[in-house]
């Protein structure tokens, strides 16, 4: 007999989160839990607001539906929201036992925080690997700030988020003040500008690498090999369905691309599920998964090593079960 529980949570953010144009004081999402015989499967959804095209209230209604139905014992195709296909395919491969049991709980670490506590971190790994977002304040700023953290670090790698906040020549401005012999260890620069070929154009010229984010979710996207494109960041959240983080996955890979499993500030159950994911899908990679140290709180599950406060199942906020 096929059981479901549908649940809600909130937790505070340190300090508030700038994401884009705003700025988050929580996170809130809903976790699904699926039983049948003696099997069982979590999920989390929680679209992303600012990015995912769905809101929390689209996503619980559909959830909703959804699970009504998978109860019934009927067998629904993807759901078209993002988060929740992300969310209920998660689940499902948990209570069939198709999740890798471990996971790739190595990240690179997120430029965030004391910047004292930063350089401890990094100065403590033996390839130390970072990533810094730019783009939220002058170009002049994030170009002086990544060459001094390569400066100061001579091992470390960068990878870089802009989030297409750049016009081509705010994106070369950037790189003016990233010394040429330093480029090579930025990994990737992703998304710099506001529209892909001003992206192409900017990495032919500066020789920085670059990668897509963005452009993996619009219509149409096909991985490929192109001159100056090293990787391809997969944000499941906002992708969609676990079958279709994999085969753009493989397609990635096949075209000689690195694959970044990245995660989309989701709770502790959701990164633990991304680390799962990650080591099945690119085991040799890095992650991009260190957003918990930007909440206040874990949920129902922990990561290793957090001594964050733990929200337990039975303190979560029932919407619906059956």
């Amino acid at each position: 007999m096929r059981r479901a529980g549908l649940y809600g949570w909130e937790i505070p953010l340190e300090a508030g989160v700038v994401l884009r144009d705003r700025r988050l004081k929580t996170r809130s999402g809903l976790l699904v839990r699926l039983t049948e015989a003696d099997r069982e499967g979590w999920g989390e959804i929680s679209p992303l607001p600012g990015f995912s095209t769905e809101s929390l209230d689209d996503a619980r209604h559909a959830t909703l539906v959804w699970l009504a139905a998978w109860c019934r014992g009927e067998n629904l195709a993807d759901c078209p929201l993002p988060s929740v296909a992300f969310g209920l395919s998660c689940a499902q491969a948990e209570l069939n036992g198709q999740l890798p049991d471990e996971g790739n709980f190595n990240s690179a670490l997120l430029c965030v925080g004391d910047p004292d506590d930063l350089f401890l971190r990094l100065q403590q790994q033996a390839e130390p690997l970072a990533k810094m977002k730019v783009g939220l304040y002058e170009a002049v700023c994030d170009g002086l700030m990544v060459n001094l953290l390569l400066e100061a670090l001579p091992a470390l790698t960068l990878r870089l988020d802009a989030n297409r906040s750049w016009s081509l020549e705010k994106a070369l401005t950037f790189a003016r003040y990233v010394p040429e012999q330093l480029r090579s260890r930025i990994a990737f620069l992703e998304e710099p500008c506001r529209d892909p070929q001003e992206s192409r154009h900017f990495a032919a010229e500066t020789g920085i690498a670059i990668a897509w984010d963005e452009s993996t979710r619009e219509a149409g996207f096909q991985p490929r090999a192109e001159p100056h494109v090293s990787a391809v960041i997969l944000k499941p959240t906002l992708l969609g369905s676990l079958q279709k983080v994999r085969a753009m996955a493989q397609q990635a890979q096949q075209a000689g691309l690195t694959v970044v499993i990245s995660s989309s500030l989701e709770s502790s159950l959701g990164l633990t599920q991304l680390a799962r994911i990650a080591q099945g899908l690119t085991p040799g990679t890095t992650p991009g998964l260190d957003t918990l140290n930007l909440m206040q709180h874990q949920l129902v599950r922990r990561w290793p090593g957090c001594e964050l406060p733990l929200i337990a199942s039975d303190a979560l906020e029932v919407i619906w079960q059956l």
